[in-house]
């Protein structure tokens, strides 16, 4: 399930360098059927599958970042040491995407350079970002645990500070990106 949930988030991550492209282009769907509703159809499948992508969530595996507490109950540890906001940070990868897009003259080279693309972010064990999580409600934070890793996390709540992050269930998607909630 894992490798069909990040070909998945691979897809809707690099699908917008697709319909940059095509708005580019000024490809319609139809003879006859406006640029701007061709346009709007281009957006549908990716925000669609990223829906599914929230709901596969569950069928990751789980893991969980809690509070080590003492013998008394009182805390001893939080799970996480650091935290950081991480919505702006990938900016400017999909402004490559969309100069890339908008560079590209013809189908043939769009679809060399979209394939290529695509292998290196599916390989490359990414982190995933997919900015139409934003229309989902969600957040990006880079964190860094107690024991020193550094991972990505996608999740619908807004932390603001290390001691905030107690989380019973991040489902993973691979050792550096997890999901907290999804589809919960």
């Amino acid at each position: 399930m894992n490798i069909i949930f990040r070909f998945l988030l691979t897809l809707n991550s690099t699908s917008l360098l697709l319909i940059i492209f095509l708005i580019k282009e000024k490809y319609v769907l139809w003879q006859g059927v406006s640029e701007y509703l061709s346009y709007i159809v281009y957006v549908i499948p990716p925000i669609l599958m990223t829906y599914l992508s929230i709901l596969l969530c569950s069928k990751l595996s789980k893991d969980s970042f809690k509070c080590e507490l003492d013998e008394t109950g009182a805390i001893k540890s939080y799970p996480i040491q650091e935290i950081e906001y991480a919505n702006n940070s990938f900016l400017p990868s999909y402004l490559g995407y969309f100069f890339v897009a908008l560079s590209v003259s013809n189908i043939e080279t769009l679809v060399c350079v979209y394939v290529i693309l695509f292998v290196f972010t599916f390989l490359s064990q990414a982190l995933y970002f997919n900015p139409l999580f934003l229309l989902f409600g969600f957040n990006f934070y880079n964190v860094k645990t107690k024991h020193g890793a550094s991972i990505f996390l996608i999740t619908k709540f807004d932390y603001k500070i290390p001691e905030d992050v107690e989380i019973d269930v991040a489902y993973r998607i691979n050792s550096y990106t997890y999901v907290e909630g999804g589809n919960e």
